[in-house]
């Protein structure tokens, strides 16, 4: 069974900072693709940044300049660092990854940019 343990959400202050962390466990024979979503009330989940391997990150442009993902492939485990926070930012934040050839979601990590 493959599970997906996200960490790192909480409040913070506009312009402040945040590190996601997402481990992947179980039974992991290939990771393609580690990413996140994001979805705030009201709205459809829409991507982030994703990480494929061999391939540059892509972003959403809304994150683009402030948000840099990243690859631990050895703990499999994938990052979002997360600078100059807006309130717009605001959200449940989900961590998805393509492991063994299907998509598995990690539990939503809610991201709160508040003063």
């Amino acid at each position: 069974q493959v599970q997906l343990v996200e960490s790192g959400g909480g409040l913070v202050q506009p312009g402040g900072s945040l590190r996601l962390s997402c481990a992947a466990s179980g039974n992991i024979f290939s990771i393609n693709t580690m990413g996140w979503y994001r979805q705030a009330p009201g709205l459809q989940r829409e991507l982030v940044a994703i990480a494929i391997n061999g391939r540059m990150p892509n972003y959403a442009d809304s994150v683009k300049g402030r948000f840099t993902i990243s690859r631990d492939n050895a703990k499999n485990t994938v990052y979002l660092q997360m600078n100059s926070l807006k309130p717009e930012d605001t959200a449940v934040y989900y961590c998805n990854a393509h492991i063994n050839g299907r998509p598995y979601w990690g539990q939503g990590t809610q991201v709160t940019v508040s003063s």
